[in-house]
């Protein structure tokens, strides 16, 4: 029960933070956005000492700890992997090229019997 009211004190931080930003409506646009980030800060300060934010916050070092693991590809097999991909999509593109004007060929010219003028 007390998560339940720490999570809605969190939430209603953040939504004053939201809130300052619109009454904030006169004031120079750094203070409005300062004004959203200390809600956020101040709704994760509150979330941090729940059970469920704790469990989030380890889950998130665990992910951290976990993408530090990955084999990213090399700069060579990142510039093979994108000329590929360009590659395939130059090529189906102008499949559908050719498809869309064959088509309307059939249909306009000899379906229809419309020339093009």
């Amino acid at each position: 029960m007390a998560d339940k009211i720490k999570f809605a004190l969190a939430l209603l931080l953040l939504i004053a933070g939201v809130a300052g930003f619109y009454l904030l409506g006169e004031q120079p646009m750094v203070l409005r956005v300062l004004s959203v980030l200390a809600g956020v800060a101040a709704g994760a300060a509150v979330a941090w000492f729940t059970e469920p934010g704790q469990r989030f916050f380890v889950f998130a070092r665990e992910s951290q700890l976990e993408a530090r693991k990955v084999v990213w590809p090399t700069r060579k097999e990142t510039m093979q992997t994108t000329g590929i991909v360009f590659g395939f999509v130059l090529v189906m593109a102008i499949v559908l090229w050719i498809t869309d004007k064959s088509l309307e060929w059939i249909l306009y010219d000899l379906v229809l019997g419309w020339k093009k003028l």
